[in-house]
């Protein structure tokens, strides 16, 4: 095992259309958008120089979209439990519109009417950790927003239904599942990284700052 203990970096996928119009998108298979696709191509950049020892993919295309323009297709594997929320009759429906027929719904706390309920989500989500942590170098993961944001409650040993939904999460961001000193202590040591999306929008208008790779995130996560 390396000496330094494995980081488990996760990638949330690339804008699709219902992302940047708020719409809860669970088993509908969108693909990227072409901003989403020229970002994941920024997050390969990001992640230029990782070797981890396994690579996790949802089958949603995506999730599975991103990883292959990032780099990682080809060593990629498919876990259907990293797959999205089912949204069940909330499926392609805003927050907002759903709050128009129950005003105080919160979907960490309530899921979601022929869907699944955090505590389904929450095994799932344990599952993954588990699997994870059988590995003993780093790993890389490639899903969707709401359930990176049930998988983080549960590294950390947290309920979802209190406290995921404090972590707000953008499209295309990377994060980094870890430990503090030792295998006792799960920590997450980065979250909602958008360094790349910034730098996508500064390649669009011709700027020339450096990327971070992801050799030099340990160092920013010390």
């Amino acid at each position: 095992m390396n000496e330094e203990l494995p980081i488990v970096y996760v990638a949330r996928h690339g804008e699709t259309a219902w992302s940047l119009t708020g719409q809860h998108t669970g088993a509908t298979d969108l693909p990227l958008t072409e901003t989403g696709e020229r970002i994941a191509l920024c997050l390969g950049e990001r992640l230029r120089g990782l070797n981890p020892g396994r690579v996790f993919a949802s089958p949603l295309q995506r999730a599975s979209r991103t990883c292959e323009l990032a780099g990682f297709g080809a060593v990629a594997e498919i876990d259907p439990d990293l797959v999205e929320w089912n949204y069940g009759e909330y499926e392609g429906r805003t927050t907002a519109d759903i709050r128009l027929e129950r005003p105080d719904w919160q979907l960490f706390r309530d899921g979601c009417p022929g869907g699944e309920s955090p505590q389904q989500v929450a095994t799932r989500a344990d599952r993954v950790v588990e699997r994870v942590r059988a590995v003993t170098d780093d790993v890389l993961l490639f899903s969707s927003g709401h359930f990176i944001r049930v998988l983080a409650a549960r590294w950390i040993g947290a309920e979802p239904t209190v406290n995921a939904a404090a972590f707000m999460l953008s499209t295309a961001s990377l994060s980094a599942l870890g430990y503090e000193h030792s295998f006792s202590r799960p920590v997450i040591r980065l979250w909602n990284d958008t360094n790349h999306v910034i730098q996508a929008a500064r390649d669009s208008r011709g700027d020339s700052e450096g990327k971070t790779p992801v050799r030099r995130l340990r160092a920013q996560m010390e």
